[in-house]
């Protein structure tokens, strides 16, 4: 699902370029959720945004669910992203002049999908909101924007969620049931996450703790074991 192999992220700033990303390398199965931890500014939200095409690496391989992001120009990385992509972030990224409904339905519609909308009102269902279908952000709880920002990220069905700090802007309850919708979701869909966390305990829930300092992996635990495919 993920293969990295010696990842470099290079950028530009006024005191000159900084190296972000210092020779990354990592694989992750189909199916598996990694926890990815480490102090501020160790590179975990850079590298997930290389793993989502968000940003492009300097230099190294990055094949990401079937596709050399390598190889791909920003129009072909728009079109994998919408196909095979979901991403949460800490501050929800809803569009403000958008329902909940017209939120979720947003990576259907950019597909062509004639039932991007119920298919977006059966996954706000999923996530608890089939009744604030027609609410704006600004009338939601954040609780309720981290949902509709979880299933926008899961309406199309993605091989890959990314999360990065999603819990960051909720209080510890509203947060600890974000998470258990997360992984329910992940559970139900067999979708591989990636988790970007500071919160140790958080990132045991995965299968895998991975560890990030000064952009390199310092630190590669598994979990649990995962149970063997039946041939």
């Amino acid at each position: 699902m993920i293969l990295l192999d010696d990842v470099h992220l290079k950028l530009a700033s006024a005191a000159g370029d900084v190296n972000i990303l210092r020779g990354v390398s990592l694989a992750v199965a189909a199916g598996e959720s990694v926890g990815v931890v480490g102090p501020s500014g160790a590179g975990k939200s850079s590298m997930m945004m290389v793993i989502g095409g968000l940003e492009r690496a300097s230099a190294g391989t990055v094949q990401v669910a079937g596709a050399d992001l390598m190889r791909l120009d920003e129009d072909q990385l728009a079109l994998w992203r919408r196909d095979a992509v979901g991403i949460v972030f800490q501050s929800f990224r809803l569009v403000p002049t958008m329902t909940a409904l017209e939120n979720v339905a947003i990576p259907l519609e950019l597909a062509g999908r004639a039932d991007a909308f119920a298919r977006a009102e059966q996954q706000l269902a999923a996530v608890g909101l089939g009744h604030r279908l027609q609410h704006y952000p600004e009338q939601l709880s954040g609780g309720e924007q981290q949902r509709t920002a979880l299933a926008r990220a899961f309406v199309a069905e993605p091989k890959l969620l990314l999360a990065d700090e999603p819990t960051g802007n909720l209080d510890g309850a509203t947060g600890q049931a974000i998470i258990d919708l997360m992984f329910e979701l992940r559970a139900r869909a067999g979708t591989t996450l990636m988790l970007i966390t500071h919160d140790h305990a958080l990132a045991g829930r995965c299968d895998r703790i991975v560890q990030l300092a000064d952009g390199r992996v310092v630190g590669d635990e598994r979990r649990r074991l995962r149970p063997a495919a039946v041939s």
